[in-house]
């Protein structure tokens, strides 16, 4: 995947840079590689850095509405200060981490609704510095993120959307200054239950599945969240039997409706 820009609008002098992946798949834990292409304009200049990062949409809660923003969570620096003649190319290989709390950002090859993530390429010249345009990136869940995803799949849940937000998962491993949230609708099985929420917050050692249900009110209550944790190594998480214990759990809690 190419992306090129023209810097001469923001004056740059008619610069380019193109970011090439190795591969726009990845998974946490994993690395992005690939090249960047700059190439001179028809002024000398003074590149001043280079650098590429993860950038996602994430949603924060302002006052009584939400508010998309464009946020940096990880990013590499690759090279500092160097001349730029009229017409030179040069190519600078990069390895981007990526961390282990990344989203999940794709299924299968399919893109989650939602979810909107990629690779940044910011070339600071002379003072001024390219905003940069995103070069979509999609990571595919660990083994066992997957394990959990298709458990929900098999009891009958149907995706609805996913997305990040801005803030903290109380009692997890969280050190991103976000979160995913996976929004699924509930089957009818379930008769006490709107829908679900699940939430990874993974690091090298293991991972936490957080579920919030959505439930529905009875005659005479009113609809509830009920939250669930599970906090397991990988080890243990690709051996469990994630069909069972998540239908166990939710139908003890939402497999009829409550009347009282």
């Amino acid at each position: 995947m190419v992306l090129k820009r023209l810097l001469a609008g923001i004056g740059f002098g008619g610069a380019s840079v193109e970011t090439h992946l190795d591969s726009a798949s990845t998974r946490p834990g994993g690395t992005v590689r690939g090249t960047v292409l700059v190439e001179g304009g028809n002024v000398e200049q003074e590149v001043e850095e280079l650098t590429v990062g993860l950038q996602a949409a994430v949603e924060s809660e302002i006052g009584d509405s939400e508010v998309t923003s464009h946020m940096e969570f990880h990013r590499v620096r690759l090279g500092g200060r160097t001349g730029l003649v009229p017409g030179q190319r040069f190519e600078v290989p990069f390895e981007l981490p990526v961390p282990w709390e990344a989203p999940v950002t794709s299924l299968g090859g399919q893109r989650l609704y939602g979810m909107n993530l990629g690779v940044n390429t910011r070339l600071a010249v002379a003072g001024a510095v390219d905003p940069g345009d995103l070069d979509p990136v999609a990571i595919e869940p660990l083994p066992a993120q997957q394990a959990v995803l298709l458990a929900l799949d098999s009891l009958g849940f149907r995706f609805k959307k996913a997305d990040l937000e801005r803030g903290r998962i109380a009692r997890t491993r969280q050190r991103l200054p976000f979160y995913q949230e996976i929004e699924y609708y509930a089957p009818s099985r379930y008769r006490g239950l709107n829908q679900l929420e699940l939430s990874f917050v993974a690091d090298e050692h293991g991972m936490d599945v957080v579920l919030e249900l959505d439930k529905k009110p009875g005659l005479f209550t009113e609809g509830r969240d009920t939250f669930k944790s599970f906090n397991v190594t990988h080890e243990q998480a690709a051996a469990m039997d994630w069909s069972r214990e998540l239908d166990r759990w939710i139908d003890a809690l939402a497999g009829r409706r409550d009347l009282f």
